[in-house]
Formats: structure tokens, sequence, C-alpha cells
């Protein structure tokens, strides 16, 4: 499958490309296939063995140690460290070795300790955020099919719905209302499951409508429920040149609403929003006026 630059497995094993020329050149760590210009290139099996060095050499072993194992020595050293793993990146880099291998019980796992060490949510913003954006980083270059990134997403689905349905329910009469949707067409969801749960876990009460609505759907919604707020993510939906047109729509069926609009989409160039409507650039962002909503309903109370 894909082939990397050295510059590419820097990027995505955090190890310096001068580090990766001295480690092949003393350890043979790796064994990559020169252009006919004489430039290094590697494949998967590169990544994944660089990654599992990584993890091993962030835990304190000795690269010199470390080149003399086996790949199945290898394996089993980097399951036995990350049983203790208390670094971000090092959790990363074992997610990433996982997937590219369709271990499917190892990222469960790995998924599962990072969050029994750091909390649901702290593992999704420093372990989850930074290995799909790897991921992303990944499919640009060709280095991750399909199957592989389907299986990543549905498991961090499914941990993102098992956490939300763990948490106690609010009583709408006394809770900010929240309606969360995604454009018709848009089936990137993971954005908004951690919304919903972020919302939750804060006392607000969210009406959760997930992928593909029909924005006309929108205003009986509004008249029915009364939402203090409506929050999407745009990632590939709609056109960039129908955004705009959405916003409008958005605004004239549910006026007098806050609306909230994360994703790439929602920060194209000229993009004009109404008074009541705002934008975030990165999930923390999001966090932070979730946090300061639920603080205003505390001290009313």
């Amino acid at each position: 499958m894909g082939q990397f630059s050295i510059s590419d497995l820097e990027q995505l094993s955090g190890i310096k490309a001068h580090t990766i020329r001295m480690w092949e050149q003393r350890y043979g760590i790796l064994q990559p296939v020169r252009t006919a210009t004489n430039i290094r290139t590697y494949c998967d099996d590169d990544l994944r063995r660089l990654l599992n060095v990584a993890t091993l050499c962030g835990q304190g072993y000795r690269i010199s140690k470390v080149a003399q194992l086996s790949e199945e020595e290898l394996c089993r050293a980097v399951i036995s460290c990350n049983e203790g793993a208390h670094d971000y990146c090092q959790q990363v880099n074992g997610l990433l070795a996982a997937m590219l291998d369709m271990n499917e019980p190892q990222l469960c796992y790995l998924l599962n300790h990072a969050i029994q060490q750091a909390g649901f949510e702290a593992a999704v913003m420093h372990v989850v955020y930074p290995f799909l954006q790897r991921i992303g980083v990944m499919w640009q270059a060709g280095s991750v099919n399909p199957a592989q990134e389907h299986l990543v997403t549905n498991l961090v689905r499914q941990k993102m719905m098992a956490a939300t349905d763990k948490l106690a329910s609010v009583q709408p009469t006394k809770a900010h209302r929240w309606v969360l949707f995604l454009p018709e067409g848009e089936m990137h969801e993971l954005a908004l499951l951690f919304m919903n749960y972020a919302l939750r876990v804060r006392g607000h009460h969210v009406l959760y409508l997930g992928q593909n609505l029909p924005i006309r759907e929108l205003q009986a919604v509004c008249e029915t429920y009364q939402p203090y707020a409506l929050c999407t993510v745009m990632t590939a939906v709609p056109e960039r040149d129908r955004v705009q047109d959405f916003v409008n729509s958005l605004t004239t069926l549910c006026p007098n609403k806050l609306l909230c609009f994360y994703g790439p989409l929602a920060h194209i160039e000229g993009l004009q929003l109404p008074s009541n409507a705002t934008r975030f650039r990165f999930m923390p962002e999001f966090l932070t006026l979730a946090d300061e909503l639920q603080i205003g309903v505390e001290s009313k109370e």
C-alpha cells in the first residue's frame, strides 16, 4: 500500500527524521526502498515497526536492545508496556500500529485503557482526536484503506455511544435545551456524538437527531421542543457554494435560537453568519461554551 517519505514518518511517529536515519544506519531498524533519484521511501510495515519502536523507546527502552527484538517480541513488548502507558503520544502510536494490523482486540483494549486512565472526555481530546488526525494525514497519503478507516470510526462511535448511555438523564425544564443534527447527506458523525456527550455530562438537555436530516424538519422541531440552541457539523456537505444558503435557511426556520457551526465548511472564506450564530474551529472552544452555559444555569438556581 502507500509509500511514505521520511518526513511523513517524522510527522506520523513523532520521531525526528535525523533520528530515523541514525536508527537505520546503526541498527537497521528500517529497510527503505530508494527511488531512481536515491530518495528513501517507506511502506506500511516500516511505519508500523517505527511506531512500535517509538513506543518502547518512549518507555525507556534502549534502542540498541529494541533493535535486537524479533517482530513477535517487539509486538509483545509493546502490548506489555501499553498496559501502564500514561503518555498520550505513546498511546496514539499504539493505536496506529494496531489499526495498520487490523487488530480489533488491541484497538479496543487500548481505547478502553485510555478511557480508564484519563476519563472519557480527556481520552477523546488527548488520544482519540490526535489518533483520528493522524489517520487523516495517512488517508491523504493513500496509506489507509477504507476498511481500516471504517474499523476505527465504528469502534470510536461505539465508545461514544456507550459513554453517553451511562450518563444520568437530565430534565429539560431545568437545563438549556440543544438540538444536534447533521445536514442532509452528511454522514461524518463523530464530532457531533462527542458534542452530545459533552453537553449531557454538563447537565444540558439534548435532542440528538443524528445524521442526514432534511433542514425543513427543524422548523417543527423548534416549535415543539423550544431549544435554546441548535448545533451542526459541516464536514462534507453542503457543497461549498451552498453553505451560505444552508446557514440562511437555518436562520429563517429557527429564528431567535443560538446557532452553532463546527467543521471545515463552517470556516469557508466569505461566509456570513447572523448575529445569533457562532462557529468553532476547535473542539475546546465548544466545550468552553458548554461550561459557561452550565455555570449560568447553576448560578440562577
